[in-house]
């Protein structure tokens, strides 16, 4: 068996490990900086504007001087990690933090440009005033409704990729803290579902080389603890099923060596001599009955595998069932005499109308009536009734014999089976007839029942669809 399964799950695992880091290192890097910039801008933009109502405006409002203003920015920029500058519009350096400027050396920054796209910030070089990348916010300083320069904080963009980093390392340690979490997961898998699994695949493998016998367990509530009891269930009925078919065969075989041996063996000696002419007559008869023996066998076989397919048809139709008992009955009057016993029957109404296979449920009768008087006691009685219910009649055959043994009641509609009792009593029976009689009962998806004491009798009890006539009668 190859064993994938598991494999498959964690190379799923592993997958989800892999693409979780590439999306951290991919979309979530740069969403992460591109919050940083912002927030940095945002930082800084602010810082901008209020240097730029404070210092700035005081000295274009004449209100301080040059050198105070750029002592301020100098001593303001250590903090912000950023250069601050003053600047005309026309790109004149007023103030810059990072140097003292002289008076009367003029610094122009030749590419200076306010933005004008709504933007307060910008990434470059600072307009080609430095080497590296730098964040630029630029916030304007107004003096009687004019803007006449811009207060322009610069910081590198190292400092922003060191914040990016920051928050990366917190989105890598979720992650690993969330693959670790889902190794939870794995776990409950691998307990509740891999290993089940595996013991039920190695269970599966045992029962199709033969070995029904194997013992499956797991110890589960949920759905692999009812796959794994159903698939020991169908084992040990598959177990059963080909103990019944060597039981089967073995019986078939006596049934049909019994009569066969006893028939080779009296025309044998018919043959040799060993029976002297005189007697053949009565041998004959004994032959003659056996074959009848082995056509009831052959006939009974042939009747429970029609009836055991499915789709089976069946030839409903209304019929008085009180009428086909007393028919039936009528069949044993011989038998009955011989065994000296009465039949008693105890029939609702003159007429009991039902609706079913009348061929089939004479069968039914016949199978159960002659079962009765075969286990009763000689000089006993057999009580057959009749009795309606609702929608139902309610058909009973019982017999004051000599019972079926408890342990035994649950399998007298199996093919074949005997108990131990019913071989010594029935020895030219083949067993199948009450097999015959519940699936005859199974075609009319009716039921039959047993109620036997060992030592007291037996009573079969089945039922029949009342039909419409009798349902329009009592209305």
């Amino acid at each position: 068996m190859k064993r994938t399964l598991y494999l498959k799950f964690l190379v799923a695992y592993l997958l989800f490990a892999i693409f979780g880091f590439l999306i951290v290192a991919t979309f979530v890097y740069s969403m992460t900086r591109q919050y940083c910039e912002r927030e940095k801008a945002s930082s800084l933009y602010a810082e901008a504007t209020q240097i730029a109502n404070t210092y700035a405006s005081d000295l274009y409002n004449s209100e301080t001087s040059l050198e105070a203003v750029g002592r301020q920015l100098t001593l303001i920029a250590p903090y912000l990690d950023a250069t601050i500058w003053i600047i005309n519009p026309s790109g004149r350096l007023v103030v810059d933090s990072s140097q003292i400027l002289n008076p009367e050396e003029e610094i122009v920054i030749e590419n200076f440009a306010p933005m004008t796209n709504g933007s307060y910030y910008t990434i470059g070089n600072g307009w080609g005033a430095f080497r590296e990348q730098m964040l630029s916010v630029l916030a304007p300083i107004t003096a009687d409704f004019q803007v006449r320069a811009y207060v322009v904080i610069h910081t590198p963009e190292t400092g922003i990729e060191q914040m990016t980093q920051q928050y990366l390392n917190i989105s890598y340690l979720l992650l690993v803290a969330l693959l670790l979490l889902s190794l939870i997961i794995l776990f409950f898998f691998t307990e509740m579902v891999y290993i089940p699994l595996r013991r039920i695949t190695l269970a599966t493998e045992q029962y199709a080389t033969g070995h029904m016998d194997y013992k499956l367990s797991v110890d589960s509530d949920d759905e692999m603890g009812y796959l794994a009891a159903t698939l020991s269930y169908m084992a040990g009925e598959i177990d059963r099923s080909e103990e019944d078919q060597k039981k089967f065969i073995a019986n078939v075989s006596h049934d049909f060596r019994s009569p066969l041996t006893s028939i080779r063996g009296y025309l044998t000696a018919m043959l040799d001599g060993t029976i002297p002419p005189e007697m053949h007559e009565k041998y004959l008869q004994i032959v003659l009955n056996e074959t009848e023996r082995l056509t009831k066998l052959t006939n009974d076989l042939l009747a429970l595998n029609n009836l055991s397919s499915h789709g089976m048809m069946l030839d409903r139709s209304d019929f008085d069932i009180n009428r086909t008992i007393r028919e039936t009955v009528a069949t044993f009057e011989g038998t009955c005499r011989d065994k000296n016993l009465g039949i008693d029957l105890i029939l609702t109404d003159d007429q009991m109308i039902v609706n079913a296979d009348e061929t089939r449920i004479q069968q039914v009768l016949y199978n159960l009536i002659d079962n009765a008087i075969k286990f009763s006691h000689r000089d006993s009685s057999v009580r057959i009734e009749t009795t309606e219910k609702r929608n139902k009649v309610f058909v009973s055959v019982k017999d004051f014999g000599i019972g079926i043994p408890k342990e035994d009641q649950k399998l007298i509609f199996d093919r074949f089976y005997k108990s131990d009792s019913s071989r010594g009593k029935d020895k030219k029976g083949t067993g199948l007839g009450l097999s015959i009689v519940r699936e005859i009962i199974r075609a009319h998806e009716e039921n039959i029942n047993v109620v036997s004491t060992e030592g007291v009798g037996t009573e079969f009890i089945f039922s029949l669809e009342k039909a419409a006539v009798m349902e329009e009668e009592e209305v």
